[in-house]
């Protein structure tokens, strides 16, 4: 095979596709923008599939957190043919819900699901563009273990290197498409 038809690795194509925004939010931190992987269809389908992949079969929802989390959720749940459970920001449901608060990088948090969202036993997917310290991740297992579901894995784009989210997730099966 010639280097023409191998395909470009996943870690290659997140690097050419990701805009890198230094001193974001702050100075010294390297800020990987993804909306330009979303914006790209081959590049958006080959993220969605990569996320999916590992856990082929083992899943009957997938949840993703608010906000971009939802946008590879969703597409994951679509090309898996699935079930998606929006995990939202504090306030933000109309009915019975259970909640997790959490602590961010800058501050602290809420993340809420619906008392109702799950069967009993059901196996979700946890799908999110970014792992960092982790916060939001655990609180979003919290939420679908105490909603009845299992947490059959956890899918993320980029995972910032020592930050701690992995430790934080430990015995969660974790792929993560970058190590940034």
């Amino acid at each position: 095979m010639t280097k023409e038809n191998v395909p470009e690795s996943i870690e290659a194509l997140l690097d050419r596709l990701c805009a890198v925004i230094p001193d974001y939010p702050e100075p010294g931190i390297s800020f990987k923008d993804l909306t330009p992987v979303f914006a790209d269809g081959e590049g958006l389908r080959r993220v969605v599939d990569a996320l999916a992949a590992p856990f082929e079969g083992r899943f009957d929802a997938v949840a993703g957190m608010e906000a971009r989390g939802f946008l590879l959720a969703s597409a994951v749940a679509y090309a898996t043919g699935t079930g998606l459970l929006t995990v939202r920001k504090g306030g933000k449901l109309p009915r019975e819900v259970f909640r997790r608060d959490y602590e961010l990088e800058y501050g602290s948090a809420s993340l809420e699901i619906h008392q109702d969202a799950l069967k009993p036993g059901a196996r979700v997917l946890l799908v999110d563009d970014v792992l960092a310290t982790g916060g939001t991740m655990d609180a979003a297992v919290q939420l679908v273990e105490q909603a009845g579901g299992a947490v059959a894995g956890v899918a993320v784009v980029l995972e910032l290197d020592g930050l701690g989210g992995r430790a934080k997730l430990a015995g969660r099966e974790i792929n993560a498409l970058q190590l940034a």
